[in-house]
């Protein structure tokens, strides 16, 4: 079996897509418990009209519901871009054990691009790493933002 990192970010990937097909900004979140994806979501902002529609929210509200609780203490979660401060701000109050994300933020990256939210001393730690499959999910952002240019 290939790495498990791997897999999980294939998984975060195939999300993107979803909302790349739906003219969404192409990013996916999926959310692991004990090894076993237990909530998958991306971006719906733009079809929601909601600011909050990003995929690790999304994700995230999904898995409260499916353990029943708001704490994610066990959870991990694989996003293809690096979080935003209100997401990260959500991975820290829902207790989120760790995050792997893909391609950097370089405008709105709140884990180590604009701001390193999650190295401050909150109450709650979490253990992140960045660059997982990190051409593959910059690629599906660029050729999205390519494709919106064009038809401008």
């Amino acid at each position: 079996m290939e790495d498990k990192h791997i897999y999980f970010m294939r998984e975060a990937l195939k999300e993107a897509e979803k909302a790349y097909l739906k003219d969404e900004v192409p990013v996916g979140a999926v959310i692991v418990y004990e090894d076993k994806i237990i909530a998958r979501a991306h971006n719906l902002r733009e079809s929601k009209q909601d600011f909050t529609n990003h995929a690790e929210l999304s994700a995230m509200q999904k898995a409260s519901k499916k353990i029943g609780s708001w704490r994610l203490e066990k959870c991990t979660v694989y996003v293809t871009l690096e979080p935003c401060s209100m997401c990260a701000g959500a991975m820290i109050q829902s207790r989120i054990e760790k995050v792997y994300y893909g391609a950097k933020d370089p405008k709105a990256g709140a884990v180590e691009s604009v701001v390193k939210l999650l190295d401050n001393r909150f109450n709650h730690q979490i253990h992140y790493q960045g660059g997982i499959l990190e051409e593959e999910c910059a690629a599906i952002l660029k050729d999205f933002f390519k494709k919106l240019r064009e038809q401008k």
